[in-house]
């Protein structure tokens, strides 16, 4: 597993908001939401490479 880190991050608080609703209604935390949405950007932008598919559905 990636060593994950942390760092702070300003934004908009009504892109925020949406995000977080937005995670709410994916049932993840709001932390989790941005990391899969910036992944999702990277991978469609050819910036990452798209992991395999693992057994059992999500990757």
């Amino acid at each position: 597993m990636a060593e994950r880190k942390s760092f702070l991050v300003r934004m908009d608080g009504e892109i925020l908001e949406q995000v977080r609703r937005w995670a709410d209604d994916d049932l993840r935390s709001l932390n989790g939401q941005i990391e899969f949405l910036l992944r999702k950007a990277l991978v469609e932008s050819g910036r990452l490479r798209k992991e395999k598919i693992k057994p059992g559905g999500k990757s």
